[in-house]
């Protein structure tokens, strides 16, 4: 099974990947844990590119191709191998990333991002993906409040531009009921942990 965790920056998604992968491996899952952009020495490679605060004269198609292309190699490489091992794939971001923060974010359009995205990974879907739901305006204070985190070109931009990503995260989230599920990402740590937690195991329990 691939499944993905998605959501605005701030949202707390990587560490919740993080918590729900050690409890499926506590479980007994065989289980990969991977990211996006990145998840393979090519594909880290073309993430270092996208999120340089320096490249800041990077066109916003030529950032959604490299996200693209990023996928491409991560997926043949990393995520296709590993199911075909019958291992689930746990992925910090993928192709509703690219909808929200290029399609919406960078104005390009969700279609047009969208049919870019298909034709790099020949149609692949997560099988489930959570949202993580969290307010722009809160998402970026959690940001800023993380001493440890390093900003990176994308989280560096402005207050519109985040918004807009978050807006086209609702429209995705919205005409993807069928695979995507909303978890309230404003509660505390362990509760959001516990309902990710509990969604995976519902479904994964159902393929049994």
């Amino acid at each position: 099974m691939f499944i993905t965790f998605e959501g605005p920056d701030g949202s707390g998604k990587s560490t919740v990947i993080k918590k729900v992968y050690e409890k499926l491996i506590n479980d007994g899952y065989p289980i990969i844990l991977t990211r996006e952009p990145g998840g393979t020495p090519i594909a880290e490679k073309i993430r270092n590119v996208i999120l340089d605060n320096d490249n800041t004269a990077l066109d916003a198609r030529t950032e959604a191709l490299l996200y693209a292309a990023s996928r491409r190699q991560h997926l043949v490489e990393k995520i296709r191998p590993a199911l075909k091992e019958g291992k689930i794939v746990l992925c910090d971001r993928f192709l509703d990333s690219s909808l929200a923060y290029q399609g919406g974010g960078r104005h390009l359009g969700i279609e047009n991002v969208l049919n870019v995205n298909l034709f790099a990974t020949e149609n692949t879907y997560p099988d489930l993906t959570l949202f993580f739901n969290i307010s722009p305006e809160e998402g970026l204070k959690r940001v800023s409040a993380d001493k440890k985190r390093i900003a990176d070109r994308l989280d560096n931009e402005n207050e519109n531009f985040h918004h807009d990503v978050y807006n086209a995260f609702l429209k995705v989230v919205n005409d993807n009921k069928n695979r995507i599920v909303v978890i309230d990402a404003t509660k505390s740590i362990d509760e959001v942990v516990d309902s990710a937690y509990k969604i995976i195991k519902d479904k994964l329990n159902g393929l049994r």
